[in-house]
């Protein structure tokens, strides 16, 4: 699971990777045969699940009996608070998790404890009954919708302390969704020390993630990591790490070079999806999950290497930001230069026009991070200064915020979040920053517009991010 993607996500996952710890690996390393899960009666069954070219089938749920399967799941019980402040009691109850209609349900119950509003839900495990080394992981779920509720399938590794504590030990997040956003799915990769992650999102356009059943995967692989939702390839990962802090690097492909188990858990509340509230339903909170399966490729490829860094050179003017000047208009919604984002209830589009882009909201949503213009790929060198200048006013004052910060570092910020103020004069703004921290061939550059208490349209041009003497 994961914290705020843009801004404090690397605090609150903290708390929740050191509540499950990473895991040894065989002595011999990463040339070792990938692990498999021994099989169980229920892996055995008649049940119509598809081939893939290339894979066996390793193991599968497709929760077709009448109660959890125990030979393949664990409970996993926790009291309220237990990571990322969540509310909910993980519990063993049967009202909590329960199969109905040839799926797993995870409910979310709402009730009152001592006075106060208690809430209950539920989270299952494979540690140690269907762990496995690489494969390709596939999903079929559908989401609760609602303010504070927050779904999520996951991996972690089978054993403690090899590598050492979170985020040491790595960690594949298949998906997360967020209730009060169910057209926005995460899949996010994390390692480290310092902790990094790799996170890639899918949005649905005239549907949600709560209306029907999608399919989530991961294909995992000794030197890559790719995330699908509905087949549809979002995210790629082969450059990871793990090390103690001030100590060498283990070898790669460490830390994904030993057995993970997977984990499913309805949240409620925490530091990312904030508490519910008087619009969240909890006869409607029900996780629904309508298969697992596991395949596995016959063999796979140990003798892996971690891909040089390839850092983004500057332009002839010595700006390392493209199309800063505006002169194309581009798609905004690709990963190429400039790109728009919306997130938790930001409503907003922006164009290109007149050598400026031209940010115009509906509403500012609850996050500053909801409407959002950033470009990535900026090269973050340790010991080297940077400037940061760029034009900017609008239709009436208000506030924004800028930052460079670091989507492979655990969001952390090169130049910290800094509020300024547009007039509908324009404005040059200049911010002088150094990199304190390891090189990073992805630092972004980005222009924060929600939840400042103004929707007013906003006009910026002539941006450079350039390195200084």
């Amino acid at each position: 699971m994961k914290i705020n993607k843009y801004l404090s996500f690397a605090a609150a996952l903290a708390m929740l990777g050191c509540a499950v710890s990473c895991g040894d690996k065989n002595s011999s390393g990463s040339d070792t045969a990938p692990e498999t899960a021994k099989p169980t009666e229920a892996a055995t069954e008649a049940v119509d699940v598809p081939e893939i070219e290339g894979y066996s089938l390793l193991w599968n749920d497709e929760f077709s009996g009448s109660a959890l399967d125990e030979s393949k799941w664990n409970y996993e019980p926790h009291e309220p608070g237990w990571t990322n402040e969540e509310l909910q009691e993980y519990t063993t109850s049967t009202d909590n998790v329960f199969l109905r209609d040839g799926k797993l349900v995870i409910k979310a119950i709402k009730s009152e404890k001592n006075g106060k509003d208690y809430y209950t839900s539920g989270k299952v495990t494979g540690q140690n009954k269907t762990d496995f080394s690489y494969g390709k992981v596939v999903v079929s779920a559908k989401v609760p919708e609602g303010q504070g509720l927050w779904p999520a399938i996951w991996m972690m590794p089978k054993e403690e302390s090899y590598y050492g504590q979170w985020p040491k030990c790595g960690e594949i997040d298949i998906m997360e969704v967020l209730g009060n956003d169910v057209s926005t799915a995460y899949g996010t990769l994390h390692f480290g020390e310092p902790h990094g992650e790799i996170q890639g999102t899918w949005g649905l356009t005239g549907q949600t993630y709560a209306d029907s059943f999608h399919e989530y995967s991961v294909e995992w692989e000794p030197g890559e990591i790719r995330w699908y939702i509905d087949g549809n390839l979002y995210n790629t990962a082969n450059d990871w790490f793990t090390a103690v802090q001030g100590e060498d690097e283990k070898p790669y492909p460490a830390p994904f070079d030993q057995p993970f188990f997977v984990q499913m858990n309805l949240a409620v509340g925490g530091t990312w999806p904030g508490n519910p509230d008087a619009t969240t339903d909890f006869d409607k909170a029900e996780f629904e999950i309508d298969y697992v399966r596991v395949y596995q490729k016959p063999e796979y490829d140990m003798n892996v290497k971690k891909p040089e860094k390839v850092f983004r050179q500057a332009q002839e003017d010595g700006n390392f930001i493209f199309n800063g000047d505006f002169s194309e208009a581009e798609d905004l919604t690709d990963d190429v230069n400039w790109k728009f984002l919306l997130f938790n209830g930001g409503e907003g589009s922006a164009e290109i026009k007149d050598n400026m882009i031209v940010i115009t909201s509906q509403a500012e949503g609850t996050e500053e991070y909801s409407v959002q213009l950033v470009q990535p790929d900026l090269p973050m060198i340790k010991g080297k200064k940077y400037r940061v200048t760029f034009d900017a006013y609008a239709d009436e004052e208000r506030d924004i915020v800028v930052c460079v910060s670091a989507p492979s570092a655990g969001w952390i910020r090169y130049l910290q979040d800094t509020k300024l103020t547009l007039t509908t004069e324009k404005q040059s703004f200049t911010y002088d920053f150094e990199m304190k921290e390891k090189d990073d061939n992805n630092g972004r550059l980005e222009f924060n517009m929600g939840k400042r208490g103004s929707t007013a349209t906003v006009y910026i041009s002539n941006v450079r991010v350039e390195e200084i003497a």
